[in-house]
C-alpha cells in the first residue's frame, strides 16, 4: 500500500521553520524517524519510508505554497496514489496554536496551498492534518506572523505537536483516517503559558 504524504512550505532559507513552513518541519521529522532523506525531484524535495509494509512517499513541494497542487497532482499520478491515501499537512490560523485537526475532506478555508491542491485534483476531498498555529497578531499583520518563527514560549508545544503529527501519519496509514483521532478529529495539547 502506498501513500503520499504532502508537507506545505514554501522553499528558501527564509521561510525555514516558519509558522507557514510547519508542513516542511513535519514531514522532516517523520522522514528522520524513517531513517530515510530527502533528494530534489521534479516539482518536490522527495523521500520514499518504508513502515509494517507501507510505502510513503513524502514530498516538500518546491512550487512555493500557492502552487502546491501542481506537485502534489504530479505525484499522484506518477506513483500511482489514490486521492484517499494523500495527506497534506499545513499550517491553519484559525486553530489554536494547542490544536491539531485531521478531516477527510472540506474546504479550504481561505488557505492558498490547499486552494492550489483543490483546483489541481477537482476535488476537495482528500485528506488534511490542519496544525493550529494561533492567530495572535495585530489586525493587518497576517502575512508578517505566518512568516515568522516560533517565540522561544512556544518551542515546546511546537516539538510536541510535529512528533505527535509523526505517530498521526503512520496511524492514518494503518486504520484509516476514521480511527486515527477521537470523535471530533481533534488532538487538543497543554496551553502555552
Amino acid at each position: 500500500m502506498k501513500y503520499l504524504i504532502a508537507g506545505l512550505g514554501n522553499i528558501g532559507d527564509e521561510y525555514r521553520h516558519t509558522r507557514h513552513n510547519i508542513g516542511f518541519d513535519v514531514v522532516d521529522d517523520f522522514v528522520a524517524r524513517h531513517k530515510a532523506t530527502f533528494r530534489n525531484d521534479r516539482l518536490a524535495d522527495v523521500a520514499e519510508c518504508k513502515w509494517k509494509g507501507k510505502t510513503f512517499i513524502v514530498i516538500k513541494p518546491t512550487t512555493y505554497m500557492n502552487l502546491s497542487g501542481k506537485d502534489v497532482k504530479y505525484w499522484l499520478d506518477k506513483e500511482k496514489i489514490p486521492v484517499e491515501n494523500l495527506l497534506v499537512i499545513l499550517d491553519d490560523l484559525a486553530l489554536p496554536l494547542e490544536v491539531l485537526r485531521l478531516r477527510p475532506g472540506g474546504s479550504d478555508a481561505g488557505h492558498n496551498g490547499l486552494k492550489s491542491i483543490q483546483e489541481s485534483l477537482g476535488t476537495n476531498q482528500y485528506p488534511r492534518l490542519r496544525f493550529g498555529v494561533g492567530n495572535n497578531y495585530p489586525k493587518g499583520r497576517q502575512v508578517e506572523f505566518v512568516l515568522s518563527k516560533w517565540k522561544n514560549t512556544e518551542e515546546r508545544i511546537v516539538e510536541e505537536k510535529i512528533w505527535k503529527c509523526s505517530d498521526i501519519i503512520e496511524s492514518f496509514a494503518s486504520i484509516g483516517i476514521a480511527r486515527t483521532m477521537n470523535d471530533s478529529n481533534k488532538l487538543t495539547f497543554p496551553s502555552v503559558k
